[in-house]
């Protein structure tokens, strides 16, 4: 038995795909979409650098007449962009979903399917956000769906406020999507398995803010902080 996996479909129906999975039916046109989903993140994230999305830096060498240095950072700040987004879309894919799969003891295959999922709605929250920065003409440290904005406008602390900026709408979506999809699958209990999601995103925020406010810069300079 086959079945056709339909991105958009299944993105907002999951329970269809959930019972053709426990059906053991063969699916088909599963890695077409990982490319597409692949694609449009490098796409993304190369627009956002070309745009002017935390480059803020290397405006100074334009301004002050340096204008092969700039096209030559710019280009070197595109590259770098384009080999983040692979790490961060192959993060959410690859090793998040093989830590769903050995503690819950899914099968990785069907995890991967999940976060596919996952990965696609963390560009969709990157794409809202560019598109807002881009009509209004600048950006933010803080996305505009998160709580750092809320928590900037009561607590003086960069580490809190980039913690809660972790912690968005999105980031209630992913949960319920991964809990909803997982408790179909594995033996654990509803309890565990939702402390566990909430676990991993907390972790992942407060390892994200830590990177935030390091002065890896200040290292890269020569260890001296401004």
């Amino acid at each position: 038995m086959f079945f056709e996996f339909r991105f958009w479909k299944y993105l907002f129906n999951r329970n269809d795909l959930i019972v053709s999975l426990k059906e053991d039916a063969t699916m088909r046109g599963f890695q077409s979409r990982v490319w597409f989903v692949a694609i449009f993140g490098i796409l993304l994230f190369a627009l956002r650098d070309i745009w002017g999305l935390h480059t803020e830096e290397l405006t100074a060498l334009f301004v002050n007449g340096y204008e092969d240095t700039f096209t030559i950072a710019r280009i070197i700040s595109l590259i770098g962009t384009i080999f983040w987004s692979l790490l961060y879309m192959g993060f959410h894919f690859f090793v998040i979903a093989f830590i769903l799969h050995k503690i819950t003891q899914v099968e990785l295959s069907k995890v991967a399917i999940l976060q596919l999922f996952v990965v696609a709605f963390l560009l969709m929250e990157k794409a809202f956000n560019y598109f807002l920065y881009a009509v209004v003409g600048y950006a933010t440290d803080y996305s505009v769906l998160s709580f750092g904005p809320l928590a900037a406008t009561f607590i003086e602390q960069s580490y809190v406020n980039y913690f809660f900026n972790e912690l968005s709408l999105i980031t209630g979506l992913i949960i319920a999507i991964q809990f909803h999809f997982l408790r179909a699958f594995t033996a654990m209990s509803t309890r565990n398995l939702f402390l566990l999601l909430l676990g991993i995103q907390v972790i992942l925020a407060l390892i994200t803010a830590g990177f935030e406010v390091l002065p890896i810069e200040s290292w890269i300079e020569g260890g001296q902080t401004k």
